[in-house]
């Protein structure tokens, strides 16, 4: 098995991308788009406004949890998300911080 080559890159590099992936289905835009909407810990009502199984919806939230991207609890059967927006404000302070050199409204580009 070969080795990771994540090692080669920046933190900052790595952090984003494993936020990139996180963000990678448009599922789990769309429940980060629904909890920030509702700006409230929300408990199972993700589920009515998006439109795939309960089960495939925890398994977004899941994955959108282990990124940072939300908060959430789960007693017994009852599970709690809400969004992260320190995280949310870092991904956005990334993206800028990469994407956004100085100069780069007055790009030359011609293609």
């Amino acid at each position: 098995m070969g080795t990771s080559k994540t090692t080669a890159f920046s933190d900052l590099d790595n952090e984003l991308a494993a936020l990139a992936k996180a963000l990678g289905h448009p599922a789990r835009v769309a429940i980060l788009r629904e909890l920030a909407n509702c700006n409230a810990c929300v408990c199972g009502d993700i589920v009515e406004v998006i439109p795939l199984a309960q089960s495939t919806v925890s398994q977004h939230l899941k994955e959108l949890k282990a990124a940072g991207l939300v908060s959430g609890t789960v007693e017994g059967v009852k599970s709690c998300y809400c969004i992260n927006w320190a995280a949310l404000a870092r991904l956005r302070d990334m993206l800028n911080s990469c994407f956004a050199p100085a100069g780069s409204e007055n790009n030359d580009c011609s293609c």
